[in-house]
């Protein structure tokens, strides 16, 4: 089958990868010059909302997908009745704004902090009296990477969060006193067979994800997150891989956001799981019977931002993946990924392979 991927980034080219291992071809629309994904398929070199290219990859193709959120929902509208796309668009469209998003959530009973909708600075501060400070002002759209955000401590950064944020749709949300994070990632079939990871343990810096973690070893908190993602799966009659970010709070998950798509903390399915995501979203937009997603051991994660140092190329442990980007600050170059017999032999290596990376 022939599969079309809007956009051509580092997890195109996974999701390539695990369709070249299926039998499948893929080709892609992406602006860029010599994308990640270029290694696995052509690539339409256009832009995501030109809708000549689209219907050109739609012609060429049986089915399409998308490998990030912040696709233009009206441009995919227009070929929605002359190619099957999954995720289904209805998904993407209350992904792409973060109240429509906390709608959803409430909507299917799934716990998630309090938030304020903010249109102007007296908004802002009518959240900060509602909410109370600090919190944490985020734009609606387009956000990802802690881009778009501020977060407000005392009563004297409203201003100057509304003059750095203001302008445009914002959402204020209470800050979170967490335990960790954690991502819930299932993937649901076209005849509607559902599948789910187990709970990664995620730590960020700066807003970009740097290492994952898993198995959870908590039941209890695993078994709400399956039941949140199976509302959420069900609901939107989903097709492909979704990923539900969620914070630890002793006992309790409350959401934080969700993505249609595969997503960064299950990189360490790729190794660490019977079918990785990638070969799952693959199998599940193509109308295929989904791989079993049973841990194999236990498995780390570790993202290579910024740069990929030579000792990282040097060592004898793990699997280096290389996006083949070239080096910039703040940017994914590629990521390590390793399994290991027990929990404490798995953190033990995470520490281990960060002193490489720092």
């Amino acid at each position: 089958m022939r599969i079309g991927i809007i956009g051509a980034g580092q997890l195109g080219q996974m999701l390539g990868f695990a369709a070249r291992e299926l039998g499948h071809e893929c080709f892609y629309l992406d602006p860029s010059e010599a994308p990640p994904a270029a290694r696995v398929g052509p690539v339409v070199q256009a832009a995501f909302d030109d809708r000549v290219a689209l219907s050109i990859l739609a012609e060429k193709c049986d089915v399409l997908t998308y490998e990030f959120e912040n696709v233009p929902v009206e441009a995919l509208d227009d070929i929605g009745d002359t190619i099957p796309i999954s995720p289904p668009l209805d998904a993407l469209r209350l992904a792409q704004d973060r109240l429509t998003e906390k709608q959803l959530f409430e909507r299917l009973d799934i716990p998630l902090p309090g938030y304020h909708v903010v249109d102007s600075e007296g908004d802002l501060r009518a959240a900060a009296d509602s909410i109370g400070l600090p919190l944490v002002v985020k734009t609606r759209r387009m956000g990802y990477d802690g881009k778009g955000q501020f977060v407000i401590r005392t009563e004297d950064q409203i201003a100057t969060a509304w003059r750095d944020l203001g302008g445009q749709p914002l959402i204020a949300e209470q800050w979170v006193e967490f335990d960790y994070e954690v991502s819930a990632i299932g993937v649901r079939g076209r005849d509607g067979e559902v599948a789910t990871y187990c709970l990664t343990h995620n730590e960020h810096a700066e807003g970009i994800l740097r290492t994952s973690r898993a198995p959870v070893d908590e039941p209890e908190l695993t078994a709400k997150g399956t039941r949140y993602l199976a509302r959420m799966l069900e609901d939107l009659d989903y097709v492909g891989v979704l990923a539900l970010e969620l914070f630890v709070v002793g006992e309790n998950l409350l959401a934080n956001e969700f993505a249609p798509r595969v997503h960064n903390s299950g990189h360490w399915t790729i190794e660490g799981a019977q079918t990785s995501q990638f070969a799952n979203h693959i199998l599940a937009v193509t109308g295929g019977d989904l791989g079993a997603t049973a841990n194999i051991g236990h498995a780390g994660m570790i993202n290579l931002i910024g740069e990929i140092p030579d000792a990282v190329r040097r060592l004898d442990e793990g699997v280096l993946h290389d996006y083949g980007k070239s080096a910039r600050p703040g940017r994914k170059l590629g990521h390590i990924t390793f399994v290991a017999e027990s929990a404490a032999d798995r953190d033990a290596r995470i520490a281990a392979i960060r002193r490489s990376v720092s």
